[in-house]
């Protein structure tokens, strides 16, 4: 019996051999092996669930850590925020207020401590608080003496409207009625309505005086601007801060992210930005609630803005290829913009914090969309024509040649590359301009050669500004850019050593 046991089980192992289901049929060799592993081999640890053997956590203190780290991405996150809060904090320091105009008699000097000002045209600024109300705006048309160029931008300084000939009243002048975020209301005629996503509004325009007029006349001009609630039209009231420190600069220590707390407390949030109010939160800023940070807390913020600043002006110095003008030449595009064309950083698929952060980082006031015509074109470098980083304690000259292609006129200004605004020195003269071509001594070929340093060259004064051993970052401005600009066929020389 025993026998015919043991042959029948041969037999029947020979037919499970020869006889396979489809499924096994489809396995390999690897896939037996792993499944026969996997059925007899017995283990007390999962796949994965836990860093690899060996490793330990690097982190001293959680807390301080994270309030770090989320203190840092805040700041990258809400740059271009803080740099227009700036403004705010800035007017009501000198006695202005909402709706209140700021209007420059003359060009700023080093008081006007901006974010890359111009030092040739005078500057018109104001803000308002669409919490109030709606807002009226009432722009002059373009005269013979002088013509109004600039932006409204909500309190992420994305440009609501650009005003003058590129804007909406096409140069004609006309009433904008600004209406807060949700307004429900009733729309009165004979505006021209921007629905703004934000309650803070802030518009910088400059009075361009036409050929042959002067400062003054633009001046004039400038205070024909007209700005209340439209439920209450208050006259209007004018500073002029030219004379006084206007400080708009932002603070990269803890009081950048005092700044951040005043904005975010008061705006609507986006659905694309809840995760940072995460990070506010943790923080210590919320809605309704004040903000008393404790020590530790103030010690991670202060070391996150430093870091930020620094990781900004790195960039700055070593910039990537497609911020450069031209591919071989040291000048940057100060107006880079994301791929939609405009300056908000923002598409479908991303959000640009890194890219945001460092245009706004060193300039404000972006126009709403790329090279609207009649363009002006900034670029910028911060290395001479050889790589080298430009010292304020020597001597550079750049070649500004005989035809600038330009329909209005070109300035070269030196910015402290440490601030990014007008340098303070006893000569307070931060620029040179085509305006003033006939104080200039020319080249041989009809061109001007113009000199930086700490002290100016021999015989050419006018030609010179001056650095104050600063660390500098010289800016040509293209006012109405000719094409040849605009497509780069036309190339700028770079910025040479003199000694």
């Amino acid at each position: 019996m025993k026998k015919i046991s043991v042959i029948f089980l041969a037999v029947t192992l020979l037919f499970s051999a020869c006889h396979t289901t489809p499924q096994e049929q489809g396995q390999t060799d690897e896939d037996k092996s792993v499944k026969g592993s996997a059925s007899s081999l017995v283990t007390d640890e999962p796949l994965g669930g836990k860093p690899p053997a060996g490793m330990s956590s690097s982190i001293k203190d959680y807390d301080y850590n994270l309030k770090y780290k989320r203190a840092f991405e805040l700041a990258v996150w809400a740059m271009p925020a803080v740099g227009i809060y700036g403004f705010r904090r800035a007017t009501l320091a000198i006695g202005g207020s909402d709706n209140t105009i700021l209007a420059w008699s003359k060009p700023a000097g080093p008081n006007a401590e901006l974010l890359t000002a111009n030092d040739v045209t005078p500057y018109i600024l104001s803000m308002t608080d669409l919490r109030k109300g709606p807002v009226v705006l009432e722009v002059p048309p373009a005269t013979d003496k002088a013509v109004l160029y600039g932006q409204i931008v909500d309190h992420w300084q994305w440009a609501i409207a650009d005003v003058g000939p590129i804007g909406k009243d096409k140069g004609k002048g006309g009433k904008y009625l600004l209406l807060p975020p949700d307004y429900q209301g009733k729309v009165p005629a004979g505006y021209m309505v921007l629905h703004s996503p934000s309650y803070r509004v802030y518009f910088a325009f400059r009075s361009i005086k036409r050929p042959g007029a002067t400062t003054a006349e633009a001046y004039a001009y400038s205070k024909t601007l007209k700005m209340y609630y439209l439920n209450d039209p208050q006259p209007t009231q004018f500073i002029d801060p030219s004379d006084m420190r206007f400080a708009t600069l932002p603070h990269y220590d803890e009081g950048f992210f005092r700044d951040i707390y005043e904005i975010f407390t008061v705006e609507k949030v986006k659905p694309e930005d809840k995760v940072m109010m995460g990070y506010m939160k943790y923080l210590g800023m919320e809605k309704g609630k004040s903000f008393d940070p404790d020590e530790q807390t103030v010690s991670a913020m202060r070391q996150a803005a430093a870091d930020f600043y620094y990781y900004m002006q790195h960039i700055l110095q070593n910039p990537p290829k497609r911020f450069l003008y031209w591919p071989d030449r040291r000048w940057q595009d100060v107006l880079t913009p994301d791929p939609n064309g405009n300056f908000s950083y923002v598409t479908d698929e991303m959000m640009d914090v890194d890219m945001r952060a460092n245009r706004y980082f060193f300039a404000t006031y972006y126009p709403r969309s790329y090279y609207t015509p009649p363009a002006n074109i900034y670029i910028y470098t911060m290395l001479d024509k050889n790589g080298n980083t430009i010292d304020g304690m020597k001597m550079y000259k750049l070649k500004i040649p005989k035809d600038m292609p330009v329909k209005q006129f070109w300035s070269l200004i030196l910015y402290d590359a440490d601030t990014w605004a007008f340098i303070y020195t006893k000569e307070r003269k931060v620029g040179i301009s085509s305006y003033e071509m006939d104080k200039l001594k020319k080249d041989p070929d009809g061109g001007v050669t113009l000199y930086f340093g700490p002290t100016p060259p021999g015989g050419l004064e006018n030609n010179w500004i001056p650095t104050g051993g600063k660390r500098v970052a010289p800016c040509i401005r293209f006012y109405g850019a000719k094409q040849e600009i605009i497509d780069r066929s036309w190339k700028m020389p770079d910025v040479e050593p003199a000694e």
